[in-house]
């Protein structure tokens, strides 16, 4: 992938001016009127905290059809800001002196644009968390394995420090904890694109970007707004600071030449002078020609060359942060894969199978193909991302025994599928219908991996209980495999 030069921040907030206003606005905020944009995980969180600075709160939700007894019963029991939804009435804007923009809430929607005309400082939950965030921080982006890598990064700092968050989008609120810390803790934020958005000033003392390929552009329209979003977390970072890097991606390698930071590449592929990288089955930290073993890839829980990516990564924000090779060792040889990214389920009948839900996009549901060692049949399907799957079906070659597509992209998919060649497929109406399928053409020794490639929106609430349930019906498969 071409590296797209220098992108324009198309998504700021607020000027200069206007960042400098709302830094004020924050030192006195029990003074101030605070709109909430979003009744999510992270709205409720945001308004939790804001319910201890601030003394006019105003949660928002533009769905009129949700019931606010359900969302003040989210709320502390005091609460006494206001709840609205639908509609917001003509005036009420010129009163609101912060936007605290939830991370589900598209930053060029109508009304965040009429509120950025108003020149009101708008800030995401990350941004308002960091506001009161105290210790070293570690910030984790990328298209794919940020959940294994914040976790990875956690679980090292764990074995050092006696204060540890993990936070972000791997499903804890910043907001939620950031109250519990202080100058000795150590956060970890796994962060999205949605979320970096929206910053100003957070600035962690160690970002990684672990990959960049196209996603989530339904919402970013372009992969050079996408990009620019990801790079975001290195927006404020300085020459004290450190940036780690993917080397074997030809994006972030460049933007890596441009960086005000310290760059902590790892690869792969090759060795580096300087760095941590794979070679051969050891996992090698070179410094100033100084090589130090961290592990042997046969000591980790987890497999796949993507996962030892998310392994050096997770390593080398733990070197940056003072964590002794010994402490991190012990980490990553103790650490289990992740509930919902390429999970073992359980066999039934001779057949393995594996929950990748967490497999949203063809990239990360690449790795997981690329993973299986036996013939495999394939769920897939879901939520239009906009994504394209030519290379995802390009990875099949004869592993791949069948496919079997639901949701809303079964159609584009199949189609791109029978483009390149590939015929055996089968639509299934649900993820039921697709595991008891999955149950009766598989042969003993195969394998049934469930990564959609896309998103689960539409016929699941989130990924999460995607996951779930394809976790419950393979459990309740029968001795024939039948549900």
């Amino acid at each position: 992938m071409p590296y797209c030069g220098s992108f324009n921040r198309i998504y700021v907030a607020v000027s200069q001016a206007g960042l400098r206003y709302a830094i004020g606005v924050m030192m006195k905020l029990e003074e101030k009127r605070v709109f909430v944009f979003g009744t999510g995980i992270s709205g409720i969180s945001a308004a939790k905290l804001l319910q201890k600075a601030a003394s006019d709160i105003i949660v928002y939700d533009g769905d009129d059809k949700l019931d606010s007894k359900d969302i003040k019963a989210k709320l502390p029991e005091d609460f006494k800001g206001r709840i609205l939804l639908g509609t917001v009435p003509d005036g009420l804007l010129d009163s609101i002196d912060l936007v605290i923009l939830s991370p589900g809430v598209p930053t060029d929607l109508e009304l965040v644009n009429k509120m950025r005309d108003k020149q009101i400082p708008i800030w995401g939950e990350i941004e308002l968390a960091y506001y009161f965030s105290k210790g070293k921080i570690a910030g984790i982006t990328g298209t794919n394995g940020k959940t294994t890598t914040a976790t990875l990064v956690g679980e090292i700092m764990k074995t050092y420090y006696k204060s540890v968050f993990v936070v972000g989008n791997i499903g804890v609120p910043y907001t939620e904890i950031v109250l519990n810390t202080t100058e000795e803790s150590v956060t970890v934020a796994e962060m999205s694109s949605f979320q970096l958005e929206s910053i100003e000033t957070f600035k962690p003392n160690v970002s990684a970007i672990l990959n960049i390929t196209p996603d989530h552009l339904n919402r970013h329209h372009t992969l050079e707004n996408y990009i620019a979003a990801k790079v975001n977390i290195t927006l404020n970072q300085d020459q004290n600071d450190v940036c780690v890097l993917n080397y074997e991606d030809d994006v972030l390698r460049e933007i890596g030449k441009d960086l005000k930071t310290k760059v902590f590449y790892f690869s792969s592929l090759r060795c580096l002078d300087q760095g941590i990288y794979l070679e051969g089955e050891n996992i090698i930290y070179s410094e100033k020609n100084n090589k130090i073993l961290v592990c042997n890839i046969h000591e980790l829980n987890i497999f796949g060359r993507h996962s030892y990516e998310n392994v050096m990564a997770a390593a080398a924000c733990g070197i940056s942060l003072g964590v002794p090779v010994a402490h991190i060792k012990k980490a990553i040889t103790g650490f289990v894969a992740v509930e919902h990214r390429i999970e073992f389920v359980t066999t039934k009948n001779g057949v393995k199978y594996y929950n990748d839900s967490k497999g949203t996009n063809p990239d990360a549901s690449m790795k997981a193909i690329e993973s299986m060692q036996t013939p495999t049949l394939l769920i897939a399907g879901g939520y239009d991302k906009g994504s394209e799957y030519d290379e995802w079906v390009d990875t099949f070659g004869s592993k791949i025994r069948c496919l079997v597509l639901l949701g809303q992209t079964r159609e584009k998919i199949a189609e791109t599928a029978r483009r390149h060649g590939y015929h055996n497929i089968i639509m299934a109406e649900n993820l039921e219908e697709a595991v008891n399928i999955c149950a009766q053409k598989a042969n003993q020794g195969d394998s049934v991996l469930l990564s959609p490639a896309c998103a689960s929106w539409g016929m699941f609430k989130n990924y999460e209980e995607r996951g779930h349930l394809f976790k419950e019906y393979v459990k309740k498969l029968g001795n024939k495999g039948i549900l």
